[in-house]
């Protein structure tokens, strides 16, 4: 099952005065990369927080932002550090005369400095705050995942008629290569005749050799089969379980090749056109793709 790699999460969690929101968004991107905002106890739980989005996506630009709430003031996890407070206090006060600058060093100014209020913690960050955080992720990941998965069913959907429409107008340019090799045949014989005139004979074993190399030439029958194995691949690799963003576009690139082959060997303008229309329609499907996991 396809699934796009732009989606939106959101996750809320809550136990023991504690409340954790959570959200998540996505976009395109050829790599997975993660890039989190959290709570100043919890900057030390950032590759935890790595390890669970990887369990659940491979590819994406992910955006995680988190907030972390208490119920009440009394339940902050801070304390004053006095001696960093007084130090901060001297250094304001010296840097004041030797600049010259007039006017009150304020509470204000102190708090700046983070190393004031510090975590009031002895054990490393705090397990709850963590667990409540955890469990705000993993529903904001489960609500990313299936906006993710409903929009990769509509990208499927479209991209099968596609394949289908593209499947039709490979059949299409066969039917009329596999019709136009004998009248070419019979073209270049009486071109031949009106050349060299009816009382000339002609070497029919060179005659013969020239028409196998014309008509080698003009058939584009391997590319057509070669262009319809592309597309049943795709077709199948959409239905895989496993992300298919990166197969998919390598056999775009395959059926670029392949018809690319079929626009140089076709000498006739309905072939040219149908060929001209299969490249735009690759190229919107390439542009489909980008966004497939």
């Amino acid at each position: 099952m396809m699934v796009s790699m732009t989606g939106f999460g959101r996750g809320e969690a809550s136990t023991d005065g504690l409340r954790a929101e959570v959200e998540v968004r996505s976009v395109n991107s050829r790599y997975l990369e993660i890039s989190s905002k959290l709570p100043r106890s919890l900057n030390t739980r950032e590759n935890d927080l790595r390890e669970l989005v990887r369990k659940k996506i491979s590819r994406g630009k992910v955006n995680i932002t988190c907030n972390l709430y208490r119920e009440g003031v009394e339940a902050l996890p801070l304390k004053i550090n006095a001696d960093a407070a007084t130090a901060v206090y001297g250094l304001l006060t010296e840097l004041q005369k030797n600049l010259g600058i007039t006017g009150a060093i304020t509470l204000e100014h102190i708090l700046h400095f983070s190393e004031v209020l510090e975590s009031d913690q002895t054990e490393g960050p705090d397990e709850a705050e963590w667990k409540v955080v955890r469990d705000a992720l993993d529903a904001a990941l489960d609500q990313l995942l299936a906006m993710r998965g409903n929009e990769g069913k509509q990208l499927s959907l479209d991209l099968q008629a596609r394949m289908e429409a593209l499947s039709e107008k490979v059949a299409q340019v066969e039917r009329l290569s596999s019709e136009r090799v004998p009248q070419e045949r019979v073209r270049l014989q009486e071109r031949v005749q009106q050349l060299l005139g009816k009382d000339f004979t002609v070497d029919q074993s060179r005659l013969e050799l020239e028409l196998a190399l014309l008509a080698d030439r003009l058939d584009v029958t391997e590319e057509c089969v070669r262009l319809q194995s592309h597309i049943k691949f795709f077709l199948d690799a959409m239905e895989d379980h496993e992300p298919a963003g990166r197969r998919l576009n390598f056999l775009l690139q395959e059926m670029h090749r392949e018809i690319n082959t079929m626009g140089v060997k076709s000498n006739d303008a309905e072939i040219s056109h149908i060929v001209v229309g299969v490249k735009e329609e690759l190229e919107r499907i390439r542009e489909q793709i980008q966004n497939i996991e």
